[in-house]
């Protein structure tokens, strides 16, 4: 199966810029390099999460403390795609073709997405980050990202438009729905297919069987009701701080150098090791946009540099709290209106140097 590839580290960079400086440094520390046997514990601690899902749906039985089972399988499943996630972007092993084969069986068999898709639409947004018409995350869709994307809403949408801010954290419960939607409407339409269409029919089929083994049809319906519900919600809350209520760029305006344009249009979220843990390491989103293939492991390490290059370079470098990011997409959602006077918080181009 053939599959697109997102922006790698190592591609070719205008000699003497700053960012091929900047990766040359990091290059010299040896954050580039990967191991698959690096992934092992992670994928081990996975497998076992799995089995202590299904061993507490046996236990629970047929009963309504299984919602709570439920929740938790959501939050195993996010985490199969944070997985997944780095086997896109080629972190795991050095050859492309076991990156894809890892990443084919998380995301279709575990976590029912169809990578293909994935693939294609995550790399635009890599290369376009925060880009109207060009990033997909901010195209116009139940939400809207921009005052003209707001003005074009119709009837349950521009009611939406209206009060996205209050709306935003539920609509995130749909999320899971959507990305299984898109993924379905992608195998049945784009060759080839067959791969993953197999392999999401036996995480179909094999998830309802499961449920249907341990519970009555009703409280299996709710179950994945609650499941979904929690698998949008965890991704959603995990992927809004990166770039929401970060610029915005206009098409076909100027932008700047590779470097800057990833930097300012991302932002990172402070905490420990159990933050990492959580947003499956995307909380140092500036250096993953900068550097993609880097392993998840070591975006820790090279926060330090990356940091200190930007403000030798004086590039903006935005980073918060968890709860802060959050609050800062809610109000950038909540200045944009269809039919008022609220205003996005930043838009437009960004100069050259950053500022």
């Amino acid at each position: 199966m053939t599959v697109p590839t997102l922006p790698r580290s190592t591609g070719s960079v205008q000699f003497g810029s700053d960012y091929a400086r900047l990766l040359a440094e990091v290059r010299r520390a040896g954050l580039l390099e990967r191991s698959g046997w690096r992934y092992l514990t992670r994928v081990l601690t996975l497998a076992a999460s799995i089995g202590a899902g299904v061993l507490a749906l046996s236990w629970v039985g047929d009963s309504w403390w299984t919602l709570g089972v439920a929740a938790y399988a959501g939050a195993v499943m996010a985490q199969l795609g944070f997985l997944g996630h780095d086997a896109g972007h080629q972190q795991m092993f050095h050859g492309k073709r076991w990156n894809d084969r890892v990443g084919v069986a998380v995301s279709a068999l575990g976590v029912g997405l169809s990578y293909r898709w994935w693939v294609d639409k995550h790399s635009r947004h890599h290369r376009n980050p925060n880009e109207i018409g060009r990033d997909p995350d901010v195209d116009r869709n139940v939400l809207a990202w921009t005052p003209e994307q707001a003005q074009g809403q119709r009837g349950l949408f521009r009611l939406i438009a209206r009060h996205q801010d209050a709306l935003f954290f539920p609509l995130l419960l749909l999320e899971g729905w959507n990305l299984h939607a898109g993924s379905v409407r992608t195998l049945l339409h784009r060759q080839p297919r067959t791969t993953e269409l197999l392999l999401l029919c036996a995480h179909t089929a094999g998830g309802v069987a499961l449920l249907l083994t341990f519970l009555s049809p009703l409280k299996a319906l709710i179950f994945l009701l609650v499941q979904q519900s929690t698998f949008g919600l965890y991704l959603g809350a995990t992927f809004a701080p990166n770039h929401k209520g970060m610029p915005i760029l206009d098409a076909g305006s100027e932008h700047p150098d590779f470097l800057r344009r990833q930097v300012l249009t991302s932002r990172n979220i402070t905490g420990g090791r159990l933050t990492a843990l959580g947003l499956g390491s995307l909380n140092f989103q500036i250096e993953h946009h900068l550097f993609p293939s880097m392993p998840s492991a070591n975006l820790r390490r090279c926060r330090p540099l990356v940091r200190r290059f930007c403000a030798e370079h004086a590039v903006a470098y935005t980073e918060t709290g968890l709860f802060d990011s959050y609050r800062r997409v809610l109000r950038y959602l909540g200045n944009i209106r269809p039919d008022g006077p609220g205003t996005p918080m930043v838009t437009g181009s960004l100069s050259r140097r950053g500022l």
